[in-house]
């Protein structure tokens, strides 16, 4: 059983889709599958979802799924040829009212709220940030620029306003559809893109509880921050949700590159001080597309992410379409726990001037204390909502964190925790019976043997949600 504390999150596609090179992958050190609903149709994602879950079982550990919504299409339509070539200095038209295809003239808009949007000055950016244009004019449907800094562009590619201030809500009506889609295979995650404000992610979980009902599943809640507008607004909407998503490639687009590693320290400091997960996401092993070994910088990126404390990393189209997934995700579990091993801890500071007004969350936390101090070989949680386990999480500490549970939605949940490894077992009703079969079972897993000391904490009476009220200090006979 591995003993990285950082969570990796991998999308599935095309190159990974293979049940034998899936299987591998979960084996080699994926948490957390991605299904992007950006592409394919509602059955895919039902079929992918089917092989995913098949693949765990065969490979003997759980993950969980993230359905990640599309959200709003701020995109420029087709042309003709496919794409055109963009030159600084030329005239360029954003028509929403054009039906035809583009040309190297105009382009018609997949999102017609756009001229009402902008004005002249403003600069937007296309693909990505590649291709800068400034507004010279609106009139009616029509928004005249000027190419700042050219390129190729083609079919559907994204525009984003430098600065933010683009109102496209964050859920359209396919993703009211992807949500019905995800709650039919009880994703455990939904990731929600663009979210402005508190009342994007409050709607996001009311259509998920809806949807969900019929199924008797509400699925844990990411808000993917990648507006400008956002940024403000951080505490709310982490407040409105499970975790974030520190997506940095429309964040970079809308606030620039260089303001973006300063933000992502910021996302994961809040997160974890609000007791939320949270992932960094974009680009982190990029190169390992097309290439077998990451680059130096990658390595660095991925390593100061960890030492940052988040949760989890995620891969994208590195292991969705690129030649090397498996080695990625080798790459990247190791490049996690050596960044791991080099953690300053601080677990006394960490506490200084805390208070905790509730008995499960200071039991949670004095198990933490305590295991630190002894030198434990491992903190043990029986746990019914996985709450226990989370607040532990929060804390950077090298003792690992098994939590007992004998829901498998909470299992599935808590593989997005840092240093928690879930582990499905049902226990006796009675404590002492409860406590001796937990021991047995970290035996049998080698997470212990004869002599170790372990914290262990539970509820009494046991299996009330919210009840963690025991802490007991063990030494295996």
């Amino acid at each position: 059983m591995t003993r990285r504390a950082t969570k990796i999150v991998a999308t599935l596609g095309p190159a990974s889709s293979d049940p034998a090179l899936l299987e591998q992958m979960i084996r080699a050190g994926v948490n957390v599958v991605r299904l992007n609903f950006s592409h394919g149709k509602a059955q895919d994602h039902i079929d992918r979802a089917t092989l995913v879950r098949a693949a765990a079982i065969r490979a003997g550990r759980e993950v969980a799924i993230m359905a990640d919504l599309q959200g709003p299409k701020i995109r420029v339509g087709k042309f003709a040829e496919g794409k055109i070539m963009l030159e600084p200095g030329q005239k360029f038209v954003l028509d929403a009212a054009r039906v035809e295809l583009g040309d190297i003239h105009a382009v018609g808009l997949d999102y017609k709220a756009l001229p009402s949007e902008v004005k002249a000055g403003d600069v937007l950016l296309l693909n990505d940030g590649l291709i800068v244009i400034t507004v010279d004019s609106v009139k009616g449907a029509a928004v005249h620029t000027t190419v700042k800094l050219g390129g190729e562009l083609s079919n559907n590619k994204g525009i984003n306003k430098q600065g933010g201030g683009l109102t496209a809500p964050a859920l359209t009506a396919k993703d009211m559809d992807d949500i019905k889609t995800a709650m039919s295979f009880q994703a455990d995650y939904v990731a929600v893109s663009f979210p402005k404000n508190a009342t994007d992610m409050e709607m996001a979980r009311q259509l998920c509880n809806v949807a969900g009902a019929e199924y008797g599943h509400k699925p844990g809640l990411i808000a993917k921050i990648e507006r400008a507008e956002a940024i403000p607004r951080l505490e709310e909407i982490l407040l409105a949700s499970d975790g974030i998503m520190v997506a940095r490639g429309d964040l970079a687009v809308e606030v620039g590159n260089a303001v973006v590693p300063a933000l992502q320290k910021r996302m994961i400091k809040l997160a974890r001080e609000h007791d939320k997960v949270v992932i960094t996401a974009t680009q982190m092993m990029e190169s390992m597309i097309s290439n077998p070994v990451p680059t130096r910088a990658e390595v660095s990126d991925v390593a100061n992410a960890v030492l940052d404390g988040t949760d989890a990393v995620m891969l994208s189209a590195e292991t969705a379409a690129g030649k090397y997934p498996l080695e990625t995700v080798l790459e990247m579990a190791k490049i996690c726990e050596a960044a791991e091993a080099a953690e300053e801890l601080a677990l006394d500071a960490d506490f200084t001037g805390r208070t905790f007004s509730r008995i499960d969350q200071s039991i949670a936390l004095g198990a933490l204390f305590t295991a630190h101090h002894l030198g434990a070989k491992a903190i043990v949680a029986l746990t019914d909502s996985g709450s226990t386990a989370l607040w532990m999480s929060r804390y950077l500490i090298h003792v690992p964190i098994y939590a007992l549970t004998s829901n498998l939605v909470t299992q599935r949940r808590m593989t997005l925790y840092r240093n928690v490894h879930g582990l499905l077992m049902d226990t006796s009703a009675v404590r002492d019976t409860a406590l001796e079969q937990a021991e047995r079972h970290l035996k049998s897993l080698g997470v212990v043997q004869s002599g170790d000391v372990y914290a262990i904490t539970c509820g009494e009476p046991m299996g009330a949600p919210g009840g963690t009220n025991m802490l007991k200090i063990c030494r295996v006979g």
